[in-house]
């Protein structure tokens, strides 16, 4: 039944797990906190339930598609994803019933089942997650299907103009709907993808690390091809080999597409000593981890894509209070602003001079973890973004009562 104060919202999820993906977690809860109806139908992780209720938000599951292995692994993917994301929303329909469909890229082929809700009278949200084109070519290594590349184009464009509102994680994602999709400024939302700092925190750091009595370096995040964590390692040999450097270790959290081929990488250039990969962990083992770095680094290459992105590990690092490492690119400039050092893009060695800069001025970092930790108290955790999807959500329940003539 629907809420005398709210709406009923469906949320659609292909890439991640729900309540794995931080930013659908947080924009649920707040929705809920709000007075909105919520559900979200996503991939299951092994032992997860088919259907249940977390933190008020229910919650629909469908096995998850094998592991996508190039052009043809995701276009299986995708499309086995669209049909059991369809299926599920039906049943959702005919039990609790929703007013807006809320759909997270990638991909942005859910824009075919926002569609025949559309043709229902149901409200269509778009959360701009990733630009799919710009991420096609960044996954293939900067080699692509022209075809496939204006394929991908054509499902944003279309989706972009579908929707009723648009949610940006930030203004150049903002300025694409606009330029390329034709979207006026006042059906996007930017709500940036701000921590939750009851979730990331300083604990005690990790005992092992510290004992080790070297500067740690700190990752964490996705390791997908365009990721740059290849870039990372290539410039920790640089950091040995051309500066003289044995004085460090680098903790590297995470998981991905390219976790193999990185951990070969890895021993291609003798970094056994030098670097440990953790593969996945918990949150309690993450802010150990993390909390143990020195120094933080973001290795995310120059591209279309990576330029024009937020990335998530760069405000969690900030939060944490840690200096940064990074490439200099568009969007690691707004987030990050003094609290990291910016190296050439794509240039390694430049990248371990930054490292090998901050290694040896311990004031410096101080100085950039607090500049890092004040901005995201006072600008960018999600306690400042959640009142921008409130008020988004105050837009189309409006408009919703505009159209089905209520008071």
């Amino acid at each position: 039944m629907r809420t005398s104060a709210g709406m009923r919202v469906l949320m659609l999820l292909e890439n991640n797990a729900y309540p794995q993906d931080g930013r659908v977690r947080r924009e649920a809860r707040t929705l809920v906190g709000a007075g909105h109806q919520v559900a979200v139908i996503a991939p299951a992780h092994p032992g997860q339930a088919w259907r249940e209720v977390i933190d008020g938000v229910r919650v629909y599951r469908y096995p998850a598609p094998p592991p996508a292995n190039g052009l043809v692994g995701y276009l299986i993917e995708y499309g086995y994803s669209m049909v059991a994301a369809f299926i599920l929303s039906l049943f959702v329909l005919l039990t609790d019933g929703f007013d807006v469909i809320h759909a997270h890229n990638p991909p942005d082929t859910f824009v075919l089942v926002a569609l025949w809700y559309k043709l229902l009278g149901k409200k269509f949200v778009f959360d701009h997650h990733d630009l799919a084109p710009e991420m096609y070519y960044a996954r293939f290594g900067g080699i692509g299907n022209p075809v496939v590349y204006r394929a991908l184009v054509w499902f944003e464009r279309l989706t972009c103009r579908l929707a009723d509102h648009i949610i940006a994680p930030n203004e150049s994602y903002k300025a694409v709907e606009m330029q390329r999709s034709g979207v006026e400024a006042s059906r996007i939302t930017v709500v940036r993808n701000g921590p939750d700092l009851a979730r990331v925190r300083v604990v005690e750091p990790d005992a092992e690390l510290r004992a080790m009595g070297k500067t740690i370096i700190g990752f964490a995040g996705e390791m997908g091809i365009h990721d740059g964590v290849d870039y990372f390692l290539r410039a920790a040999k640089h950091l040995r080999e051309d500066l003289g450097r044995d004085d460090f270790f680098c903790i590297l959290v995470g998981t991905g597409d390219a976790w193999d081929s990185l951990r070969q990488l890895s021993k291609q250039l003798g970094q056994e000593e030098y670097v440990r990969f953790t593969g996945y962990v918990s949150d309690e083992e993450l802010m150990r981890y993390l909390s143990a770095a020195d120094i933080c680094v973001d290795p995310d290459p120059k591209n279309p894509f990576n330029d024009r992105s937020t990335m998530n590990k760069m405000l969690e690092y900030m939060a944490l209070g840690k200096p940064i490492v990074a490439f200099d690119l568009t969007e690691h400039r707004v987030s990050a602003q003094d609290a990291a050092v910016y190296a050439q893009p794509n240039d390694e060695l430049d990248f371990a001079r930054h490292i090998a800069l901050l290694m040896d001025d311990p004031q410096r970092r101080r100085s950039m973890g607090a500049s890092g930790r004040r901005r995201i108290e006072t600008e960018l955790a999600w306690v400042h973004q959640e009142q921008r999807l409130r008020e988004a959500y105050c837009a189309i329940k409006g408009d919703l009562s505009l159209s089905h003539g209520q008071a």
